[in-house]
């Protein structure tokens, strides 16, 4: 990664220019970096599973003032002629919860056809009875299957227990810059019915959040493989109030590359997916 004739001037231009998401680095963090006098660059980390390969490179800058900042370089690709892609984070959590967001296969999720589908991004099952003695009727699945039941019925109750979620951990909210967090969601939001001003304004007064995956899926749309991805951002805010963004994450483009969008409702965010997913 280090190469001695590069200038940090031209290695910045280079890292910033290839990365998906340069936009969402702070503005004060890109400010700071216009007076980076010297660089370093070393390998973190490395991972091969599959059809995906991903690294993650720590990028260390000298500043004039005499401090010191690091970008997390995340590099992915699913091998063959995909090209690589490139992430920038400021925070060695971020890259690596963006490490853990990558495809590489998503077991756990219902069958569009099966139990509890209804579509290719089905809603997450609830007011079921939870623990070990509830009746598997009153939770939606079938009952206890017998050796000559048949592979189909089978099937059916392993359809059935994935569409089924875990109860839910409760949210551990962290007050970590969350109105800017808040912010940098909304501003790489593409789709044109994205929040508005009016949630960007509740939004500012954000002190804690918390980021949970809810869903993921991979599909073949207009011929292509693409990969969807929903996240769940929780705000707390100063009134005791909690409200939340539902980002959608895929590569349903014409030219696969990454997309993100929000919206203020998970509902219209699953209505999102539906919708990419069956354009031809």
């Amino acid at each position: 990664m280090n190469d001695p004739h590069e200038t940090t001037e031209t290695h910045l231009e280079r890292l910033l220019g290839r990365a998906l998401n340069s936009f969402d680095l702070p503005d004060a963090t890109v400010d700071r970096l216009g007076s980076a006098l010297a660089h370093a660059s070393s390998l973190h980390s490395s991972h091969h599973s599959g059809p995906l390969d991903r690294a993650t490179y720590r990028h260390a800058y000298l500043l004039s003032d005499g401090s010191s900042l690091v970008l997390w370089e995340l590099v992915h690709s699913t091998g063959g002629e995909s090209a690589e892609q490139h992430e920038l984070y400021t925070e060695e959590s971020e890259v690596r919860l963006a490490a853990s967001r990558l495809p590489a296969g998503f077991p756990g999720f219902a069958d569009p056809g099966g139990p509890g589908g209804g579509g290719l991004f089905p809603f997450r099952a609830s007011g079921f009875p939870e623990g070990p003695d509830a009746d598997p009727a009153e939770r939606g699945l079938p009952g206890p299957i017998g050796l000559d039941a048949g592979l189909d019925a089978d099937f059916a109750l392993l359809a059935a227990l994935m569409a089924t979620p875990p109860a839910e951990l409760p949210r551990m909210y962290v007050p970590d810059n969350s109105a800017d967090h808040a912010r940098r969601v909304l501003r790489r939001a593409e789709n044109a019915d994205r929040p508005g001003e009016e949630t960007a304004q509740l939004l500012r007064s954000a002190f804690a959040h918390h980021i949970a995956q809810v869903f993921a899926r991979h599909c073949r749309v207009a011929g292509k493989d693409a990969g969807f991805t929903l996240y769940e951002h929780a705000f707390l805010l100063l009134d005791g109030v909690e409200t939340s963004l539902w980002e959608v994450e895929h590569t349903a483009t014409p030219d696969g590359r990454h997309m993100c969008e929000v919206y203020s409702a998970e509902h219209t965010a699953r209505e999102a997916m539906e919708l990419r997913a069956r354009v031809r």
